[in-house]
């Protein structure tokens, strides 16, 4: 068994705080940035833009995954204390909200640019799984998003939030919805499937909806909001919307797919 007592805070210069969750934002963005515009992109069309392109994506990110939490998870707050919306720095983002912030700057640039939304989507999602990555092990730093009670060998006890020893959740996260899903979606892109736009990004909604889905069992639900309908919690019912859009538009590509 483990303990966790990380400071939150990786470097602090006077007054000036930067935390590793500020710096895992930073990394996986980079990151991103770097390898799409090295590795995954071919148009030369599409790369000329993707510079401009990365601009909307992080507010995508931001705005989406700050109103996602708002509405998803603290309505009843922020509602009645709105200014607190744009106080980023206190905590609260939703990655599904992220997504659909991505996925709605993604459709207005490319059709802005006369080009298909999915080229972009697609790239985005094979390298999301990075950004998930680094957002994870920051969360597991700053002791958040914790797991529930367990007595498995690889337990810890997150000395910021109590004396139980919890399930790492967030290194779950980390691994499945990060490494494992990068790893998925490089095999498939290896296999051609990039040459059918949209492929996958549909993937990515699949596998990172059941990752979320099932790991959801092993972590705490927010306090505000606790178990939903049938037991579920708010994650897992977002993920279960994601995943039912994700295996439909699989299916329409695959039938395209079939036809080429």
């Amino acid at each position: 068994m483990f303990i966790n007592n990380f400071d939150p805070v990786a470097i602090q210069i006077f007054s000036l705080e930067i935390r590793w969750y500020s710096l895992a934002y930073i990394i996986g963005i980079l990151s991103g940035w770097i390898l799409s515009k090295r590795i995954f992109i071919s148009d030369q069309n599409l790369k000329d833009k993707f510079d401009d392109f990365i601009t909307y994506i992080i507010l995508g990110i931001i705005i989406g995954g700050r109103l996602g939490y708002v509405f998803f998870y603290n309505f009843n707050y922020y509602s009645n204390n709105l200014t607190d919306i744009f106080k980023i720095w206190q905590g609260g983002m939703s990655f599904h909200g992220g997504l659909i912030g991505v996925i709605i700057v993604s459709i207005w640039f490319a059709k802005k640019n006369n080009q298909n939304v999915f080229n972009y989507l697609d790239v985005i999602s094979l390298v999301a799984p990075i950004g998930i990555f680094f957002g994870r092990i920051a969360n597991y730093i700053n002791a958040e998003l914790y797991g529930i009670e367990t007595n498995v060998p690889w337990a810890v006890k997150f000395i910021q939030v109590d004396d139980l020893y919890r399930h790492p959740s967030q290194l779950y996260e980390a691994f499945f919805e990060g490494l494992i899903l990068f790893v998925i979606l490089i095999y498939f892109r290896n296999k051609g499937l990039q040459k059918i736009p949209g492929f996958i990004s549909s993937l990515f909604l699949v596998f990172y909806s059941i990752f979320r889905f099932i790991i959801e069992f092993f972590r705490v639900p927010d306090e505000q909001l606790g178990y939903l309908i049938l037991n579920l919690t708010m994650g897992q019912v977002i993920s279960f919307i994601f995943l039912s859009i994700g295996i439909y538009l699989l299916i329409i590509k695959y039938e395209i797919k079939k036809e080429s």
